[in-house]
Protein backbone atom coordinates (compact mmCIF):
# COMPACT_ATOMS: atom_id res chain seq x y z
CA UNK A 1 0.00 0.00 0.00
CA UNK A 2 1.46 3.44 -0.68
CA UNK A 3 2.24 5.74 2.33
CA UNK A 4 1.21 8.97 3.34
CA UNK A 5 3.47 11.67 3.52
CA UNK A 6 3.66 11.99 7.37
CA UNK A 7 4.91 15.69 7.49
CA UNK A 8 3.02 16.96 4.49
CA UNK A 9 -0.77 16.07 6.61
CA UNK A 10 0.72 18.03 9.62
CA UNK A 11 2.13 20.86 7.82
CA UNK A 12 -1.31 21.40 5.78
CA UNK A 13 -3.50 20.84 8.83
CA UNK A 14 -1.27 23.36 10.77
CA UNK A 15 -1.35 25.96 8.21
CA UNK A 16 -5.51 25.08 8.10
CA UNK A 17 -4.97 26.07 11.41
CA UNK A 18 -3.86 29.67 10.59
CA UNK A 19 -6.65 30.62 9.13
CA UNK A 20 -8.77 32.16 12.06
CA UNK A 21 -6.27 30.57 14.56
CA UNK A 22 -7.08 32.65 18.18
CA UNK A 23 -4.73 30.88 20.85
CA UNK A 24 -5.40 26.78 20.58
CA UNK A 25 -8.41 27.16 18.92
CA UNK A 26 -10.06 28.34 15.30
CA UNK A 27 -12.40 30.97 14.91
CA UNK A 28 -13.23 30.19 11.47
CA UNK A 29 -17.54 30.87 10.64
CA UNK A 30 -19.07 29.85 7.29
CA UNK A 31 -18.49 33.03 4.97
CA UNK A 32 -16.06 34.68 7.32
CA UNK A 33 -13.16 36.38 5.98
CA UNK A 34 -11.30 33.50 7.54
CA UNK A 35 -13.41 30.66 5.80
CA UNK A 36 -13.33 32.12 2.17
CA UNK A 37 -9.27 33.01 2.79
CA UNK A 38 -9.29 29.23 3.99
CA UNK A 39 -11.43 27.74 1.45
CA UNK A 40 -8.83 29.77 -1.72
CA UNK A 41 -6.09 28.01 0.29
CA UNK A 42 -7.66 24.31 -0.04
CA UNK A 43 -8.58 25.09 -3.63
CA UNK A 44 -4.79 25.42 -4.44
CA UNK A 45 -4.07 22.70 -2.38
CA UNK A 46 -6.43 20.61 -3.97
CA UNK A 47 -4.64 21.78 -7.28
CA UNK A 48 -1.16 20.98 -6.40
CA UNK A 49 -2.19 17.43 -5.31
CA UNK A 50 -3.08 17.07 -9.30
CA UNK A 51 -6.81 17.67 -9.62
CA UNK A 52 -9.32 19.99 -11.32
CA UNK A 53 -10.39 22.35 -7.97
CA UNK A 54 -13.21 25.25 -8.02
CA UNK A 55 -15.35 26.38 -5.55
CA UNK A 56 -18.58 26.14 -6.46
CA UNK A 57 -22.05 28.40 -5.94
CA UNK A 58 -22.15 27.36 -2.05
CA UNK A 59 -18.88 27.41 -1.03
CA UNK A 60 -18.10 23.89 -1.51
CA UNK A 61 -14.67 23.06 -2.44
CA UNK A 62 -14.38 20.45 -5.30
CA UNK A 63 -11.32 19.09 -6.12
CA UNK A 64 -11.64 16.59 -9.59
CA UNK A 65 -9.35 13.86 -10.26
CA UNK A 66 -8.37 13.88 -13.89
CA UNK A 67 -8.47 10.10 -14.08
CA UNK A 68 -12.35 8.60 -15.53
CA UNK A 69 -13.35 7.24 -12.60
CA UNK A 70 -15.26 5.47 -10.84
CA UNK A 71 -14.10 7.97 -8.24
CA UNK A 72 -14.44 7.81 -4.35
CA UNK A 73 -15.26 11.43 -3.17
CA UNK A 74 -13.78 12.15 -0.03
CA UNK A 75 -13.85 14.46 2.23
CA UNK A 76 -15.42 16.57 5.82
CA UNK A 77 -16.43 20.73 6.24
CA UNK A 78 -13.63 23.40 7.09
CA UNK A 79 -16.11 26.00 9.23
CA UNK A 80 -15.77 26.18 12.63
CA UNK A 81 -18.03 26.48 15.79
CA UNK A 82 -18.25 30.14 17.19
CA UNK A 83 -15.32 28.95 19.52
CA UNK A 84 -13.72 25.77 18.03
CA UNK A 85 -11.28 23.20 17.97
CA UNK A 86 -8.48 23.04 15.22
CA UNK A 87 -9.22 19.62 13.81
CA UNK A 88 -13.53 19.35 13.91
CA UNK A 89 -13.59 18.67 9.91
CA UNK A 90 -10.44 20.17 8.90
CA UNK A 91 -9.05 16.84 9.42
CA UNK A 92 -11.37 15.10 7.02
CA UNK A 93 -10.21 17.69 4.44
CA UNK A 94 -6.73 17.18 5.02
CA UNK A 95 -7.17 13.53 5.23
CA UNK A 96 -8.96 13.92 1.60
CA UNK A 97 -6.04 15.96 0.21
CA UNK A 98 -3.38 13.60 1.25
CA UNK A 99 -5.24 10.57 0.33
CA UNK A 100 -5.59 12.05 -3.33
CA UNK A 101 -1.99 13.01 -3.21
CA UNK A 102 -0.48 9.76 -1.96
CA UNK A 103 -1.96 8.00 -4.37
CA UNK A 104 -1.74 9.80 -7.19
CA UNK A 105 2.29 9.68 -7.12
CA UNK A 106 2.28 6.53 -6.62
CA UNK A 107 2.52 4.21 -9.51
CA UNK A 108 0.25 1.60 -8.36
CA UNK A 109 -2.13 3.59 -7.68
CA UNK A 110 -1.96 6.68 -9.91
CA UNK A 111 -4.88 5.46 -12.08
CA UNK A 112 -7.15 5.65 -9.66
CA UNK A 113 -9.89 8.22 -9.18
CA UNK A 114 -9.98 10.28 -5.97
CA UNK A 115 -12.07 13.38 -5.61
CA UNK A 116 -12.22 15.63 -2.79
CA UNK A 117 -14.53 18.23 -0.88
CA UNK A 118 -14.62 20.78 1.56
CA UNK A 119 -17.99 21.53 2.48
CA UNK A 120 -19.68 24.73 3.21
CA UNK A 121 -21.49 25.21 6.92
CA UNK A 122 -21.90 21.99 8.54
CA UNK A 123 -22.39 23.79 11.64
CA UNK A 124 -24.72 25.61 11.27
CA UNK A 125 -23.73 29.30 10.86
CA UNK A 126 -26.86 29.79 8.69
CA UNK A 127 -28.23 26.58 8.23
CA UNK A 128 -26.79 23.01 9.04
CA UNK A 129 -24.80 21.40 5.81
CA UNK A 130 -25.82 24.04 3.34
CA UNK A 131 -23.32 22.51 1.10
CA UNK A 132 -23.95 18.56 0.99
CA UNK A 133 -27.89 19.22 1.11
CA UNK A 134 -27.08 21.35 -2.25
CA UNK A 135 -24.63 18.97 -3.55
CA UNK A 136 -27.40 15.99 -3.28
CA UNK A 137 -29.64 18.75 -4.50
CA UNK A 138 -31.66 18.97 -1.11
CA UNK A 139 -31.38 22.64 -0.89
CA UNK A 140 -34.67 24.69 -0.57
CA UNK A 141 -35.64 28.23 -1.11
CA UNK A 142 -36.41 27.97 2.24
CA UNK A 143 -33.20 27.23 3.88
CA UNK A 144 -31.43 29.90 1.36
CA UNK A 145 -33.80 32.33 3.40
CA UNK A 146 -31.85 31.09 6.75
CA UNK A 147 -29.62 34.09 8.54
CA UNK A 148 -26.88 34.16 10.73
CA UNK A 149 -27.17 35.23 14.62
CA UNK A 150 -26.51 39.06 12.73
CA UNK A 151 -29.35 38.64 10.55
CA UNK A 152 -27.72 37.75 7.43
CA UNK A 153 -29.38 35.00 5.13
CA UNK A 154 -27.60 33.01 3.00
CA UNK A 155 -28.87 34.39 -0.45
CA UNK A 156 -27.33 37.62 0.90
CA UNK A 157 -23.80 35.87 2.09
CA UNK A 158 -23.52 34.23 -0.86
CA UNK A 159 -23.78 37.89 -2.99
CA UNK A 160 -21.41 39.42 -0.37
CA UNK A 161 -18.83 36.64 -1.15
CA UNK A 162 -19.19 36.58 -5.09
CA UNK A 163 -20.78 33.30 -5.68
CA UNK A 164 -24.22 34.49 -6.64
CA UNK A 165 -23.67 33.51 -10.00
CA UNK A 166 -21.05 30.63 -9.80
CA UNK A 167 -22.41 27.52 -10.62
CA UNK A 168 -23.07 25.02 -7.95
CA UNK A 169 -21.91 21.60 -8.79
CA UNK A 170 -23.56 18.13 -7.72
CA UNK A 171 -22.91 14.90 -7.16
CA UNK A 172 -22.56 12.66 -10.35
CA UNK A 173 -24.13 9.36 -9.51
CA UNK A 174 -22.56 7.35 -12.80
CA UNK A 175 -19.11 8.87 -11.68
CA UNK A 176 -19.16 8.46 -7.80
CA UNK A 177 -18.93 5.09 -6.01
CA UNK A 178 -18.88 6.15 -2.44
CA UNK A 179 -18.19 8.92 0.04
CA UNK A 180 -15.85 8.46 2.98
CA UNK A 181 -14.89 10.75 6.45
CA UNK A 182 -12.67 10.95 8.61
CA UNK A 183 -13.79 13.02 12.23
CA UNK A 184 -12.47 12.92 15.56
CA UNK A 185 -14.51 11.57 17.63
CA UNK A 186 -15.34 14.31 19.95
CA UNK A 187 -16.32 12.41 22.82
CA UNK A 188 -13.98 10.20 25.19
CA UNK A 189 -15.08 6.72 24.09
CA UNK A 190 -11.33 5.56 22.01
CA UNK A 191 -9.21 7.53 24.26
CA UNK A 192 -10.63 5.58 27.42
CA UNK A 193 -10.87 1.61 26.15
CA UNK A 194 -7.21 2.53 24.50
CA UNK A 195 -7.97 2.38 20.68
CA UNK A 196 -6.84 3.62 17.69
CA UNK A 197 -9.34 3.40 15.62
CA UNK A 198 -13.28 4.17 15.24
CA UNK A 199 -15.58 2.21 12.73
CA UNK A 200 -18.90 4.10 12.30
CA UNK A 201 -21.64 2.39 12.21
CA UNK A 202 -24.32 4.68 12.25
CA UNK A 203 -25.05 8.47 12.99
CA UNK A 204 -27.46 9.28 15.86
CA UNK A 205 -30.72 10.61 14.90
CA UNK A 206 -31.73 14.36 16.48
CA UNK A 207 -34.76 15.65 17.41
CA UNK A 208 -35.82 18.73 19.80
CA UNK A 209 -39.04 19.58 21.45
CA UNK A 210 -39.75 23.05 23.23
CA UNK A 211 -41.98 22.39 26.49
CA UNK A 212 -44.22 25.50 27.29
CA UNK A 213 -45.23 26.24 30.87
CA UNK A 214 -48.54 29.40 30.85
CA UNK A 215 -49.04 30.51 34.65
CA UNK A 216 -49.87 33.66 35.81
CA UNK A 217 -47.63 36.43 36.54
CA UNK A 218 -47.80 38.16 39.91
CA UNK A 219 -46.03 39.88 42.55
CA UNK A 220 -43.35 37.72 44.42
CA UNK A 221 -43.62 39.21 47.91
CA UNK A 222 -47.21 40.03 48.46
CA UNK A 223 -49.12 36.46 46.74
CA UNK A 224 -49.43 33.44 49.15
CA UNK A 225 -47.90 30.47 48.13
CA UNK A 226 -51.29 28.15 47.40
CA UNK A 227 -52.45 30.86 45.16
CA UNK A 228 -49.40 30.62 42.72
CA UNK A 229 -49.39 29.31 39.42
CA UNK A 230 -45.66 29.74 39.22
CA UNK A 231 -44.42 28.62 35.58
CA UNK A 232 -40.76 28.08 36.87
CA UNK A 233 -41.54 26.00 39.66
CA UNK A 234 -43.36 23.62 37.20
CA UNK A 235 -40.77 24.15 34.60
CA UNK A 236 -38.23 22.85 37.21
CA UNK A 237 -39.94 20.30 38.50
CA UNK A 238 -40.95 18.94 34.78
CA UNK A 239 -36.62 19.04 34.49
CA UNK A 240 -36.29 16.27 36.88
CA UNK A 241 -39.08 14.56 36.29
CA UNK A 242 -38.10 14.16 32.85
CA UNK A 243 -34.52 13.19 33.62
CA UNK A 244 -35.92 10.30 35.86
CA UNK A 245 -38.39 8.89 33.28
CA UNK A 246 -35.96 8.76 30.02
CA UNK A 247 -33.29 7.34 32.15
CA UNK A 248 -35.40 4.86 32.86
CA UNK A 249 -36.32 3.47 29.37
CA UNK A 250 -33.27 4.81 27.17
CA UNK A 251 -30.99 3.08 25.40
CA UNK A 252 -27.13 2.41 26.12
CA UNK A 253 -26.11 5.41 22.97
CA UNK A 254 -29.09 7.47 24.48
CA UNK A 255 -28.28 11.18 25.03
CA UNK A 256 -30.68 14.05 26.12
CA UNK A 257 -29.97 17.44 27.40
CA UNK A 258 -31.93 20.77 28.79
CA UNK A 259 -29.39 23.15 26.66
CA UNK A 260 -32.19 26.54 26.97
CA UNK A 261 -34.25 27.62 29.36
CA UNK A 262 -35.98 31.04 30.14
CA UNK A 263 -38.39 32.85 32.62
CA UNK A 264 -40.31 35.31 31.77
CA UNK A 265 -40.46 38.08 32.78
CA UNK A 266 -37.21 36.83 34.58
CA UNK A 267 -37.14 39.38 37.78
CA UNK A 268 -36.24 38.48 40.81
CA UNK A 269 -39.39 39.78 43.01
CA UNK A 270 -42.11 38.55 39.91
CA UNK A 271 -42.98 35.33 39.56
CA UNK A 272 -43.03 33.97 36.18
CA UNK A 273 -46.09 33.53 34.41
CA UNK A 274 -44.31 31.98 31.66
CA UNK A 275 -41.79 29.82 31.07
CA UNK A 276 -40.05 27.18 28.37
CA UNK A 277 -37.19 24.54 27.84
CA UNK A 278 -35.22 22.96 25.57
CA UNK A 279 -34.75 19.18 25.22
CA UNK A 280 -32.60 17.80 22.30
CA UNK A 281 -32.40 14.02 22.18
CA UNK A 282 -30.41 11.50 20.40
CA UNK A 283 -30.36 7.62 19.71
CA UNK A 284 -28.44 5.92 16.36
CA UNK A 285 -32.62 3.85 16.88
CA UNK A 286 -35.41 4.84 15.56
CA UNK A 287 -37.51 3.47 17.50
CA UNK A 288 -35.78 5.11 20.58
CA UNK A 289 -35.96 8.19 19.14
CA UNK A 290 -39.70 7.76 18.75
CA UNK A 291 -40.34 6.42 22.27
CA UNK A 292 -38.44 9.23 23.94
CA UNK A 293 -39.93 11.87 22.10
CA UNK A 294 -43.69 9.67 23.24
CA UNK A 295 -42.04 10.27 27.15
CA UNK A 296 -41.65 13.97 26.88
CA UNK A 297 -44.91 14.21 25.06
CA UNK A 298 -46.25 11.90 27.55
CA UNK A 299 -44.96 13.47 30.67
CA UNK A 300 -46.53 17.29 29.49
CA UNK A 301 -49.92 15.91 29.08
CA UNK A 302 -49.41 14.59 32.61
CA UNK A 303 -48.35 17.98 34.50
CA UNK A 304 -50.80 20.21 32.39
CA UNK A 305 -53.12 21.95 34.80
CA UNK A 306 -51.06 20.93 38.02
CA UNK A 307 -50.88 23.46 40.38
CA UNK A 308 -52.58 26.17 37.36
CA UNK A 309 -49.96 25.52 34.99
CA UNK A 310 -50.60 25.12 31.09
CA UNK A 311 -47.54 22.85 29.80
CA UNK A 312 -47.73 22.08 26.50
CA UNK A 313 -45.06 20.24 24.41
CA UNK A 314 -44.05 20.31 20.29
CA UNK A 315 -41.35 19.80 17.87
CA UNK A 316 -39.02 22.43 17.19
CA UNK A 317 -38.10 21.01 13.74
CA UNK A 318 -38.32 18.19 12.21
CA UNK A 319 -35.95 14.98 13.60
CA UNK A 320 -33.25 14.09 11.73
CA UNK A 321 -33.51 10.31 11.24
CA UNK A 322 -30.70 8.04 12.23
CA UNK A 323 -28.29 7.54 9.43
CA UNK A 324 -26.61 3.66 8.78
CA UNK A 325 -23.29 3.66 7.00
CA UNK A 326 -22.69 1.60 3.97
CA UNK A 327 -21.65 -1.92 5.18
CA UNK A 328 -19.25 -2.62 2.56
CA UNK A 329 -17.45 0.56 2.86
CA UNK A 330 -17.60 0.00 6.57
CA UNK A 331 -15.54 -3.68 5.73
CA UNK A 332 -13.19 -1.84 3.66
CA UNK A 333 -12.79 0.94 6.56
CA UNK A 334 -12.64 -2.63 9.20
CA UNK A 335 -10.11 -4.13 7.04
CA UNK A 336 -7.52 -1.48 6.51
CA UNK A 337 -7.54 -0.76 10.44
CA UNK A 338 -6.51 -4.19 11.16
CA UNK A 339 -3.70 -3.77 9.27
CA UNK A 340 -2.39 -0.43 10.28
CA UNK A 341 -3.38 -1.31 13.88
CA UNK A 342 -4.46 -4.83 14.58
CA UNK A 343 -6.77 -5.49 17.49
CA UNK A 344 -6.48 -1.61 18.22
CA UNK A 345 -10.23 -0.31 16.51
CA UNK A 346 -13.84 -0.89 17.19
CA UNK A 347 -17.08 -0.15 15.68
CA UNK A 348 -18.95 2.45 16.97
CA UNK A 349 -21.87 4.97 16.40
CA UNK A 350 -21.48 8.56 16.06
CA UNK A 351 -23.33 10.69 18.77
CA UNK A 352 -22.63 13.87 17.04
CA UNK A 353 -23.89 14.81 13.40
CA UNK A 354 -21.91 14.52 10.29
CA UNK A 355 -22.56 15.40 5.97
CA UNK A 356 -22.07 11.68 5.72
CA UNK A 357 -25.93 11.53 7.50
CA UNK A 358 -26.49 13.62 3.96
CA UNK A 359 -25.00 12.33 1.79
CA UNK A 360 -25.87 8.43 3.02
CA UNK A 361 -28.99 8.97 1.87
CA UNK A 362 -27.99 9.24 -2.08
CA UNK A 363 -24.53 7.55 -2.35
CA UNK A 364 -22.86 4.96 -0.06
CA UNK A 365 -21.02 6.41 2.81
CA UNK A 366 -18.62 5.42 5.72
CA UNK A 367 -16.81 7.26 8.31
CA UNK A 368 -13.55 6.53 10.45
CA UNK A 369 -12.77 8.48 13.83
CA UNK A 370 -9.75 9.07 15.78
CA UNK A 371 -9.44 9.45 19.12
CA UNK A 372 -9.91 12.94 20.60
CA UNK A 373 -7.60 13.94 23.89
CA UNK A 374 -9.88 14.04 27.31
CA UNK A 375 -12.97 13.53 24.78
CA UNK A 376 -12.93 17.67 23.85
CA UNK A 377 -14.14 19.01 20.86
CA UNK A 378 -15.93 22.39 20.05
CA UNK A 379 -13.40 24.34 22.05
CA UNK A 380 -10.21 25.79 21.80
CA UNK A 381 -8.83 22.57 23.93
CA UNK A 382 -9.63 20.14 21.13
CA UNK A 383 -7.15 18.03 20.04
CA UNK A 384 -5.29 14.87 19.14
CA UNK A 385 -1.82 12.99 18.96
CA UNK A 386 0.01 13.47 15.56
CA UNK A 387 0.74 9.61 15.69
CA UNK A 388 -3.16 9.27 15.99
CA UNK A 389 -3.44 11.74 13.51
CA UNK A 390 -1.29 10.05 10.69
CA UNK A 391 -2.52 6.73 11.64
CA UNK A 392 -6.04 7.29 10.72
CA UNK A 393 -5.46 8.93 7.49
CA UNK A 394 -3.00 5.77 6.41
CA UNK A 395 -5.82 4.22 7.25
CA UNK A 396 -8.48 5.80 5.14
CA UNK A 397 -5.31 5.44 2.26
CA UNK A 398 -5.35 1.94 2.25
CA UNK A 399 -9.33 1.43 3.18
CA UNK A 400 -9.41 3.70 -0.56
CA UNK A 401 -7.80 2.03 -2.44
CA UNK A 402 -9.47 -1.43 -1.36
CA UNK A 403 -12.43 -0.09 -2.07
CA UNK A 404 -11.34 1.14 -5.59
CA UNK A 405 -9.01 -1.96 -6.41
CA UNK A 406 -11.47 -4.54 -5.27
Amino acid sequence: MPTIDHDRLLADLTTLRSFGAQGTGVVRPTFSNADMAARRWLRERMEAAGLGATIDGVGNVVGRSLNPGPALLIGSHCDTQPQGGWLDGALGVIYAIEVANTLGQDPTTSHLAIDTVAWADEEGTYTSFLGSTSFVGELTEVEQGHANAAGETVTAALERVGLTTVERLHLERQRHVGYLEAHIEQGPHLEEIGLRIGVVTSIVGIAALSVAFTGEQNHAGTTPMARRRDAGVALFDFAVRLRERIAAMAGPDSVWTIGNARLEPGAESIIPGFAELTVQFRDPGQEMMEAIEAEIMALAEEVSDVDGVTVVAARRREPVAPAAMDPALRAHLASAAEAVVPGAWTEMASAAAHDAMIMTRHLPSAMLFIPSINGISHDFAENSSDTDITTGCQVLADAAVGILCP
